[in-house]
C-alpha cells in the first residue's frame, strides 16, 4: 500500500507540475534569419578590355556567393558584414550574354539576386583618314621655283610668242600654285627658238619685249613674294654672236680668246697645247666636236688640177686687185657666194676675191648641182686646217664620203655647230680670262640694274672637258664668289644659283665644292622606278642619302629636287599617263628635303616624249583656256600637239576640278608652304613593318620641335602597314586611307602626311 501512495504522489506531483503549479523560468528566443543586402543588383559590361565593375555587401551576418558562369569571376566568394566584391569579365568574341550570382547569408534565409550582362563582341571598323591642316596663314615657307619656257608660256599681244607681258598676266596663277621663285628660260637674243645660242649677253630677246618689260616683271613678281632666276649659259655662246663672228674671220681679234680655235685639233690635244682639255689627255679629241671656222680679207685661191680626184688648193692673202673668170670650177663660201676660178694655163686656176665667211670654203664643178662629184673640201675625218702659202689636198665627193668644209682653223664645240664652247683657259686663272671677264661684267647688269635673284646654270658639267676632274667644280666656285660679291652689294643673304649636271649622282655630287645647288636627276630616277615597280622601301633612305652627300661637300648645300625639265622625257610619259602616278608623283616632289622645281606642263599632266620625237614635244605651250585663245603656239617652230592640248587639260578645266592633277599641285605646294617641317625640314626614313611594308615609300620631316610623317603607297593596289607612330592628326590626303588600330591602310597611289 506505501508503495501505491508513493506512485499516487508522485503522479500528483507530476500533475501540479504540468499545471503551472511550480515557481516562472526562462524561456529559449527563436533564430533570426541573416539580412543580406547588395548594390547594385545588375551590372553591364562592355565586350573587352571591360574594367573589374564593384558590389556592396551590407550583411548582419556570415554570406556566401554562388557564381553563375564562368565568363565572369566574383572575388570574394564569402565573408561577414559589410564588404566590397569585384566583378570582372572575360573578353567576349561572340553576342550579347547574360547571367546571375547570388549573395546569400550562410542560414540559407535570405539571397539577392545580381545579373551581369556584357555587350556583344563588334569587329572594329576602320575610320577613314580625313585631314585637318593648319590653316594656310599666307607666307610662303617653301622654296619651290617654277621652271617657264618664255617663249611657249602666255602670249600678251596676241602674235603667238609667249613674252615678258603674259608672264605677268599669269602671276597671279603662279602665285596661287604657291611658287616662290621663277625660272625663266634664256631672255637673251638668240638665233633659235630655245634660246641656249645667245647672241647676246648684255641685252632681251626683243621677241620677248622690251628691257623695260622685263624689269616690270621682276617688280611684279617681287611683289608678289616670287624670285626671277634667270637662265645662263656659261659653256657657249651662239655661232651668231658678234664675238664669234669676229673671232672666227680675224685671228687676231681681241675675241679669238673667247673661244678655242685650233689648225690641228689632235696633234695641240695631244700636245696639251689646249688648257680646257688638257687634263684629259689625248683622250679629249673627239672629231665630232671640232668645226670648220672661217676668215675675212682679200685672198689669192689657186687651184693645180693635175688630179680629178685629189686637185690642190693654195690660199694666199694679198693686196692685188680682185678677179674672176671662166673655167667651171666654182669657190663656193660665206653666205652662198659663188665666184667661178680664172683658167691660167695648163692645170692651174686662180682667183682673188674679197672673202668673207666665219665656216670656210668648198671648191665645186657645178654652179648648179651638188651632185656626187661635182664638191672638194676637206678630207672626211681629217680634221687640218689649211694654213696661207701651203697647197692643200681636196676630196672629192663620192657616193660613200663627203668632204666637209676647207676650214682656216676649227673651233671646239660640245653641243653643236650653232654653239661655239667659250674658252676659260687654265682654270687656276679662269676669272681673269676675258670671257669670264664679260660674262661676269653681263651678269653685274642683271643683278644690279634689273634685280634678279639668282641664276640657273646650264651644262655646267661641259665647261671644263674633263667632266670629272676637279676643274669644273673650281671654275663654279670662282663664278659664284664673283656673281655672290656683286649681289652681297645689295642684298643681307647670298644669291641663289643651282647648276644642271645632267648625270648621276656619283658624278653631279662632285660639284657641290663649287655651286650651293645642283639638279639632283637621281631624286627623278627614284620617283619613276617607285611608281613604275611599286616599290619605295629604299626611295628615302636613298635620297636622304643624296642629300647628306651633298652637305659632306657643301655645308650649305640646298638639293634642287627635280622630276621633270626642258630636256627630259616628261614624267606623264614615263608613268603611261597614268594620272594617280601622276598625282603622287606631284606628291613625292612637294613633301621631300630640298628645293622643287615644277617644270611647266606637268601641273597639267602634259606628256611628251624626246627620245621619239625630240625637244618641242616637251616644250608645249599652256592652254589656259577651254577655247583655246590663249595660248602661245608660234613659240615652237614646228607647231604644237593639239591632240594634247585640248579644252580639258586647260587651266580653266583643271581649276574648276576639285580632283584635278594641277589642285594637287596646289594642295601639296600649301601644305609644304604651311608647315616649316615640309618647307625646310631634314628628312629621314621611317620604318614601317608588315606584309606589304615594302609598297611604301616612308620618312619623317623635322624642324625643330615639329615633326610630320609622310607616307606614300606607291603600290597599284590597295595596301596596309602597321605604323610605329601616332596618326591621330592627318593634315594631308592624296586618294584614300584609312586607320584601324595601329594600321593604315592606303589606296592605290595614295599617300598621307601626319603631324605627330
Amino acid at each position: 500500500m506505501n508503495r501505491f501512495v508513493r506512485f499516487l504522489s508522485a503522479g500528483l506531483f507530476l500533475f501540479a507540475a504540468g499545471m503551472g503549479c511550480t515557481p516562472d523560468e526562462p524561456q529559449p528566443q527563436p533564430v533570426q534569419p541573416i539580412s543580406v543586402s547588395v548594390s547594385p543588383t545588375a551590372l553591364t559590361f562592355v565586350s573587352e578590355n571591360a574594367a573589374p565593375q564593384n558590389v556592396a555587401v551590407s550583411s548582419s551576418g556570415s554570406w556566401k556567393v554562388t557564381p553563375g558562369d564562368s565568363w565572369f569571376s566574383v572575388t570574394p566568394l564569402s565573408g561577414s558584414g559589410n564588404a566590397s566584391l569585384q566583378v570582372s569579365v572575360n573578353r567576349n568574341a561572340s553576342g550579347a550574354r547574360s547571367a546571375v550570382f547570388t549573395v546569400a547569408g550562410t542560414d540559407g534565409k535570405n539571397s539577392v539576386a545580381v545579373t551581369v550582362s556584357q555587350e556583344g563582341y563588334v569587329a572594329p571598323q576602320p575610320v577613314a583618314v580625313v585631314p585637318n591642316p593648319a590653316a594656310f596663314d599666307g607666307e610662303k615657307r617653301a622654296s619651290t621655283t617654277y621652271q617657264l619656257l618664255i617663249y611657249s608660256f602666255a602670249d600678251s599681244d596676241g602674235d603667238g610668242i609667249g613674252d615678258f607681258k603674259g608672264i605677268i598676266n599669269k602671276l597671279d596663277y603662279l602665285d596661287e600654285m604657291g611658287v616662290t621663285a621663277l625660272w625663266l628660260s634664256p631672255a637673251h637674243p638668240t638665233s633659235s627658238y630655245h634660246a641656249y645660242d645667245v647672241n647676246d649677253y648684255y641685252s632681251v630677246n626683243p621677241l620677248y619685249g622690251t628691257e623695260n618689260d622685263f624689269k616690270a616683271l621682276i617688280d611684279a613678281a617681287h611683289a608678289k613674294g616670287i624670285k626671277i632666276y634667270m637662265d645662263y649659259v656659261l659653256n657657249h655662246s651662239g655661232s651668231n654672236n658678234p664675238w664669234f663672228t669676229a673671232a672666227s674671220l680675224d685671228p687676231s681679234s681681241p675675241f679669238r680668246d673667247y673661244y678655242i680655235f685650233s689648225s690641228d685639233p689632235k696633234a695641240d690635244i695631244a700636245a696639251g697645247k689646249i688648257p680646257m682639255l688638257k687634263s684629259e689627255g689625248a683622250n679629249a679629241y673627239n672629231a665630232g666636236e671640232w668645226y670648220a671656222s672661217g676668215a675675212e680679207g682679200r685672198y689669192k685661191f689657186r687651184l693645180d688640177w693635175a688630179s680629178d680626184s685629189a686637185p690642190k688648193i693654195t690660199v694666199s692673202a694679198t693686196t692685188e686687185k680682185p678677179f674672176t673668170g671662166t673655167s667651171g670650177k666654182y669657190l663656193y663660201f660665206g653666205d652662198n657666194v659663188l665666184k667661178e676660178f680664172k683658167s691660167v694655163g695648163g692645170n692651174a686656176y686662180e682667183l682673188i676675191v674679197d672673202f668673207k665667211s666665219t665656216w670656210g670654203f668648198l671648191v665645186r664643178t657645178s654652179s648648179t648641182s651638188w651632185a656626187v662629184g661635182t664638191k672638194y673640201g676637206s678630207p672626211s675625218g681629217q680634221q687640218k686646217a689649211m694654213r696661207l702659202g701651203e697647197a692643200y689636198t681636196l676630196s672629192r665627193s663620192s657616193s660613200s664620203s663627203d668632204p666637209g668644209n676647207v676650214p682656216f682653223a676649227f673651233y671646239h664645240s660640245n653641243f653643236a655647230e650653232s654653239m661655239p664652247d667659250l674658252n676659260y683657259g687654265d682654270v687656276a686663272s679662269a676669272e681673269k680670262s676675258p670671257a669670264f671677264v664679260a660674262l661676269a661684267e653681263a651678269a653685274d647688269r642683271w643683278i644690279v640694274d634689273f634685280g634678279i635673284d639668282g641664276f640657273r646654270l646650264d651644262a655646267v658639267k661641259h665647261i671644263y672637258h674633263n667632266q670629272t676632274s676637279s676643274e669644273n667644280p673650281e671654275f663654279l666656285g670662282k663664278w659664284y664668289d664673283r656673281c655672290n660679291k656683286t649681289f652681297r652689294g645689295s642684298h643681307s643673304s647670298d644669291i641663289f644659283m643651282v647648276g644642271e649636271v645632267l648625270d648621276g649622282h656619283n658624278v653631279e655630287n662632285n660639284y657641290y665644292k663649287g655651286l650651293p645647288s645642283l639638279f639632283e636627276f637621281g631624286f627623278r630616277d627614284q620617283v619613276l622606278t617607285a611608281l613604275k615597280n611599286g616599290s619605295g622601301s629604299n626611295f628615302a633612305s636613298v635620297v636622304a642619302g643624296y642629300i647628306r652627300d651633298h652637305k659632306a661637300n657643301n655645308s650649305a648645300a640646298e638639293t634642287s629636287l627635280i622630276i621633270g625639265n626642258h630636256d627630259i622625257s616628261r614624267v606623264a610619259s614615263e608613268v603611261g599617263k597614268d594620272l594617280a602616278k601622276e598625282k603622287q608623283a606631284a606628291a613625292l616632289l612637294l613633301t621631300a628635303e630640298g628645293r622643287p622645281f615644277i617644270f611647266q606642263g606637268d601641273e597639267l599632266g602634259y606628256w611628251g616624249d624626246k627620245t621619239r620625237y625630240g625637244d618641242e614635244d616637251i616644250r608645249q605651250p599652256i592652254r589656259w583656256n577651254k577655247t583655246g585663245t590663249e595660248c602661245a603656239e608660234k613659240g615652237l617652230p614646228n607647231g604644237i600637239d593639239k591632240s594634247m592640248l585640248t579644252a580639258a587639260i586647260s587651266v580653266e578645266a583643271q581649276k574648276a576640278d576639285a580632283n584635278s592633277l594641277l589642285n594637287v599641285y596646289k594642295a601639296f605646294s600649301q601644305l609644304r608652304n604651311t608647315y616649316p617641317a615640309l618647307a625646310g625640314g631634314e628628312m629621314s626614313a621611317a620604318s614601317l613593318s608588315g606584309t606589304s611594308a615594302s609598297a611604301f615609300a616612308a620618312w619623317y620631316m623635322t624642324d625643330g620641335s615639329q615633326k610630320l610623317l609622310v607616307i606614300h603607297n606607291v603600290a597599284g593596289s590597295e595596301q596596309s602597314v602597321t605604323v610605329p607612330d601616332s596618326m591621330e592628326k592627318p593634315v594631308a590626303l592624296l586618294g584614300t586611307a584609312s586607320c584601324m588600330g595601329t594600321t593604315l591602310t592606303l589606296g592605290a597611289h595614295s599617300s598621307v602626311v601626319f603631324e605627330l
